[in-house]
């Protein structure tokens, strides 16, 4: 099967590529390299350097014949999209519209659309499910929540099939040090340079996180299930900032300084996710334990810090 991953030679994108490959599919890269980088990709896959929104992924479309399409591309700062609301939605959301338009062109049978927990805002209740309200608190949650609602026009008006997944705080390698949900990135870089940590607040605020590779393999269960749904990706465990800086500092093993700054205005004090229905729908679940996924983490940006290639 041929897949087109949009940023798939970024975070999450290069390692659904990479078990695209394991798995016998044949990848096709579309990325501008905001984030990504080309050394991620191995040798002989197909790369294109554009954006989502340029006219020439016609061509891309056109030339390489996709079966499927997996869009992770995306504007991901909450605090850039509030600075500047025209460019991130002329990514996420005109950028996804002229996707949906070369996958009809071209005879796409599916999407796979790489969504957010920014869709819900602030927790009604605990854990989120999929049927939870939807009231996104930022033009970027706004922006990932509206090419829900083209994809599924698209599927009534066209025929394309899709599922779309709604991340919780991913985390992994090759995840950049900066950025919004980047805080365990952001966390083992300042740990590595001996540098503080500071934390907004408390520190007792929750989140879900799930390690990257989890989130590649819901990508490649999709390719063949979940027509139709829309599915929560995460762990369904709830970890608060102090425990999480708890658990860095045993796999670290030196010390840890910890500052503490006044909590942010519009940060969501609790979130979990219930990831009920992506078990049943994809038969996947999530299989690497925090600690675990934190120790690969940490191995990765100390032998990159070093300058060991990767």
């Amino acid at each position: 099967m041929k897949v087109l991953v949009t940023g798939g030679a970024g975070f999450i994108g290069s390692h659904i590529v990479d078990q695209l490959l394991e798995n016998g599919n044949q990848p096709i890269v579309l990325d501008n390299l905001s984030t990504g980088e080309e050394t991620h990709l191995k040798d002989g896959i197909p790369f294109y350097r554009m954006n989502v929104q340029d006219e020439a992924i016609d061509w891309v479309f056109r030339e390489e014949k996709p079966d499927v399409v997996i869009h992770q591309a995306a504007q991901s700062q909450v605090t850039q999209s509030v600075e500047n609301p025209m460019m991130d939605a002329q990514t996420n959301i005109l950028g996804t519209i002229r996707l949906l338009e070369a996958c009809r062109c071209h005879g796409v049978k599916k999407i796979i659309y790489a969504s957010s927990a920014a869709v819900y805002g602030n927790p009604e209740y605990l854990p989120i499910d999929e049927d939870h309200p939807i009231s996104p608190l930022s033009p970027y949650g706004i922006s990932k929540l509206t090419p829900e609602t083209y994809i599924k026009v698209y599927a009534e008006l066209y025929g394309l099939s899709y599922t779309i997944l709604r991340y919780a705080n991913v985390y992994g390698i090759r995840q950049v040090a900066h950025g919004e949900g980047a805080v365990i990135s952001i966390f083992i870089d300042r740990l590595l340079r001996n540098q503080p940590l500071t934390i907004f607040g408390d520190g007792e605020q929750t989140r879900d996180y799930i390690y990257v590779e989890d989130i590649a393999r819901a990508n490649i269960a999709a390719l063949e299930h979940g027509d139709g749904e829309t599915l929560n990706l995460g762990t369904g465990v709830s970890t608060s900032l102090n425990d999480l800086v708890k658990v860095m500092g045993e796999i670290y093993g030196g010390k840890v300084e910890v500052k503490h700054a006044l909590e942010r205005s519009g940060d969501i004090r609790f979130s979990c996710f219930c990831v009920d229905r992506a078990k049943t729908v994809l038969g996947w679940s999530p299989c690497t334990e925090l600690e675990e996924g934190l120790r690969w983490t940490m191995e990765y940006c100390r032998k990159k810090m070093d300058g060991v290639c990767l």
